[in-house]
């Protein structure tokens, strides 16, 4: 059976109620494979950016001579530039003589006359360059080819792109890959679908893994307008963007500085999002009952726009000063924020609920920019009984598995609940006032997480 045929299988067996003819669609979009993204929502909102980007050949990056990282946002998410990595088995075949090595991504515009693309194969070859996978983008004039290779590691940015621009390459974009490039992109794309199939939420970070660094925005339906016209329902293409419709209505808008998207990255793109649409809301079914110091049974779960009338009701039961350090504006307008706060596209939700199925306290984890926030929000009654520093662990664990850097949390330097709670993960913590607000920064890097006290063998968010 091939790796392919075993995905869509293993898929249909762990993902009940998939349609057979989603599954060949699925398949389908795995054979045209891509890279990654990075999503930015409305308001600057993102998920944290763990891969490569696209940057200018004109910028390089410390150490490696090639371009440096693109892409910014607001509030909280976590960024982390790929670093110059060496290959894993750390040698390249010289003859006899071992080198260190380096594995690159390269992507480059060649004629589309025969024989083109096999002078710049011949190329590397030269220069001991080992191609490990080529995937061709056709386009109305040449043919964008994109490669993975290992190359000696004395071999910088600059004397790569020579080579290349020498047999006949035009455009060309380089960086610094890892070990986790080596996957096939057809199992890589299976993946993403398997991910996006089981939990809505994973839709921003699939992009972003199956386009490169990119800036993603979600305008909602009342916005998705644009100068010239509204988006087709087969969406748009336009050099260093593209839109596409949203699954819940609106448009969704990517961005990519300095790398122009094919036709096929925009075909990959639109039959995820396609994949989206077709499931409808969803989440992880997992959720853990936890027992209280006091001896009280709460369940915590993930969580979604269908639960904003139970989390209005518990705003409800809460004081105005609670309110008021959660939301830090007029409590009136609480209720406000609660669409966009449980949105999956816009970060992940858990709510922990008594046995009666009340909820009495919400955690987000919002994606912004280069940094991630979270927030909390428990009611009076139940506050001091450690329910919001189980939220809390669980939050930040799920950062650390995205690969953020860092999360933030803003607050009021009276919410001594808050602060303690940001204690309590164990990890470095700073402490900034801004606008007469407390915010408090908990770094993410693997020594931190290894020192911290985060909940071991989580499982809210999985199946």
């Amino acid at each position: 059976m091939s790796d392919v045929t075993h995905a869509v299988a293993h898929l249909a067996e762990h993902v009940p109620g998939v349609p057979v003819m989603l599954l060949a669609s699925m398949a389908a979009l795995a054979a045209t494979a891509g890279f990654r993204t990075r999503w930015t929502r409305r308001h600057g909102h993102a998920p944290p950016t763990d891969d490569t980007g696209s940057r200018p050949p004109s910028a390089p990056a410390a150490g490696s001579g090639a371009g440096a990282g693109a892409g910014s946002g607001a509030g909280a998410g976590i960024g982390n530039d790929t670093a110059a990595t060496t290959a894993s088995d750390g040698r390249a075949d010289d003859g006899g003589e071992g080198v260190d090595s380096a594995l690159w991504r390269m992507r480059t515009t060649v004629r589309d006359a025969p024989g083109s693309l096999a002078a710049l194969c011949a190329a590397l070859a030269e220069r001991r360059v080992d191609i490990l996978s080529l995937q061709t983008h056709p386009l109305a004039e040449g043919t964008v080819d994109e490669f993975l290779l290992r190359a000696p590691g004395e071999l910088t940015a600059t004397e790569l792109v020579e080579v290349v621009s020498a047999a006949g390459g035009a455009d060309t974009w380089t960086e610094r890959a890892d070990a986790h490039d080596l996957v096939d992109a057809p199992t890589r794309v299976l993946a993403l679908a398997a991910r996006t199939a089981q939990d809505a939420a994973e839709l921003p970070l699939a992009l972003r893994q199956l386009l490169g660094r990119c800036t993603i925005r979600s305008l909602p339906a009342a916005a998705g307008g644009r100068p010239g016209g509204e988006v087709p329902p087969e969406g748009s293409l336009e050099d260093t963007v593209l839109r596409l419709r949203a699954p819940e209505g609106g448009v969704i808008t990517v961005e990519r500085p300095y790398l122009p998207f094919t036709p096929a990255e925009f075909a990959r793109a639109r039959a995820l999002v396609e994949l989206d649409a077709r499931l409808g809301p969803r989440l992880p079914r997992s959720r853990d009952v936890l027992t209280l110091a006091e001896g009280s049974d709460i369940t915590v779960r993930r969580a979604d726009t269908r639960d904003v009338p139970a989390a209005k009701a518990m705003h409800e039961r809460c004081s105005a000063r609670t309110l008021g350090m959660r939301y830090h504006g007029p409590v009136g307008d609480a209720d406000r924020y609660l669409n966009h706060l449980l949105s999956p596209r816009f970060g992940r939700t858990l709510a922990a609920q008594t046995a009666s199925g009340r909820i009495v306290g919400l955690g987000h984890l919002l994606w912004d920019g280069d940094e991630t926030e979270v927030a909390l929000l428990v009611e009076d009654a139940w506050q001091h009984r450690g329910i919001g520093g189980e939220l809390l662990g669980r939050l930040v664990a799920m950062a650390a598995e995205t690969d953020c850097a860092s999360v933030y949390a803003v607050t009021q330097a009276s919410n001594t609940g808050m602060v303690a709670a940001m204690r309590g993960l164990g990890l470095p913590l700073d402490y900034q006032i801004e606008e007469g607000t407390l915010v408090i920064t908990a770094r993410l890097d693997s020594a931190s997480r290894a020192a911290a006290r985060l909940p071991q063998g989580q499982r809210i968010g999985r199946d």
